[in-house]
C-alpha cells in the first residue's frame, strides 16, 4: 500500500508529460514569431532571417504551426510601430536564442 501512493504519482506525471511538451512547441514558435515581428519591425533582417529558419527547419510542417508564427510575428510588428521602443541587437539575439533552445528542445522528438 505504501508504494501504490508514489507509483500512481508517477504514472500520473508521466501521462501529463506529453501535454507539457506538447504546450511547449506553440509557445516556442510564438516566442520566435514575436521576435521575427520586433526584428522586422526595428530593421534587424538578419535576426529576423534567423528566426524565421529556426522555425522553418524545426517545427512541424502544419497549418496551426505556420499561423501561430504569422499570427505572432504580425502582432509584435503592428505594437512596435505603435511607438514602442527597438531593444538592442545583443537583447534580441539574446531572446531568439533562448526561443531557438525552446523550440529544439520541444521538437527533439520529431527530428
Amino acid at each position: 500500500m505504501k508504494l501504490a501512493a508514489p507509483t500512481l504519482l508517477l504514472i500520473l506525471a508521466m501521462l501529463g508529460a506529453p501535454a507539457l511538451a506538447a504546450d511547449a512547441g506553440p509557445a516556442a514558435i510564438a516566442s520566435l514569431g514575436q521576435i521575427n515581428g520586433i526584428a522586422l519591425a526595428c530593421q534587424q533582417p538578419a535576426l529576423a532571417s534567423r528566426a524565421r529558419n529556426a522555425v522553418q527547419t524545426t517545427a512541424p510542417k502544419t497549418r496551426a504551426s505556420g499561423e501561430a508564427f504569422e499570427q505572432a510575428t504580425n502582432d509584435a510588428f503592428l505594437a512596435q510601430g505603435k511607438g514602442a521602443a527597438c531593444p538592442d541587437v545583443a537583447t534580441l539575439a539574446g531572446r531568439l536564442k533562448e526561443a531557438e533552445s525552446q523550440l529544439q528542445e520541444a521538437y527533439k522528438t520529431a527530428r
